[in-house]
């Protein structure tokens, strides 16, 4: 039995850089995100998601406007959960199916960014947190996705602590040094092969 291994930690704290360390390796890798990302944009989802909002969230070549549906969830607790209610499911299923693609596989990894939050770590044999202080999220979110410090606060505070996320997961990666992350990573994978 193929066992499932999470990937988590905030915005900014690498987990997404250990990811593609990872799939290097040749482990099977699921970027969660990504994959709910590409299911939003079927034709059948997007039409569902737009129901949801009595404006346009479409952009003028009708791809989602992300930033729009952003905004629209984002102080609209309701909203938010009817939108999570049509994309969840989907992910869901287009896991369950790349997970029986990857059957001969010892482990997978499934990197999801809020794992803890939605319950997912539940479904997982293993979860490994990548964390860094605070500044450095900061600092790394701001080069990468042109937002502000405030916005990017606002994100962390949207997600559990890394104390609270510590608590939950089996193996914690400070990731300040990269070079000594991917050596604590190697590690990792040498128990989880053994296991």
């Amino acid at each position: 039995m193929t066992k499932i291994i999470g990937l988590t930690g905030g915005i900014g704290s690498g987990k997404s850089t250990v990811a593609a360390y990872m799939a290097s390796k040749g482990i099977p890798v699921y970027i969660a995100d990504e994959e709910a990302k590409n299911i939003m944009e079927c034709e059948n989802i997007k039409q569902k998601i737009q129901n949801l909002f009595s404006e346009s969230i479409l952009n003028s070549d009708a791809t989602l406007n992300r930033k729009k549906i952003a905004q629209l969830v984002f102080n609209n607790p309701e909203k938010l959960k009817e939108l999570n209610a049509i994309v969840h499911p989907e992910v869901r299923l287009h896991f369950s199916n790349w997970l029986k693609e990857h059957k001969n596989y010892p482990f997978v990894i499934k990197e999801v960014a809020i794992l803890f939050e939605t319950g997912g770590n539940k479904e997982c044999d293993k979860v490994i947190l990548i964390t860094a202080p605070v500044s450095l999220r900061v600092e790394r979110a701001m080069k990468r996705d042109n937002l502000t410090k405030d916005e990017i606060l606002v994100r962390i505070n949207n997600q559990f602590s890394d104390e609270e996320k510590i608590k939950m997961s089996d193996f914690v990666v400070e990731n300040i040094n990269l070079k000594e992350t991917f050596l604590n990573i190697d590690k990792i994978l040498k128990i989880l092969a053994k296991s």
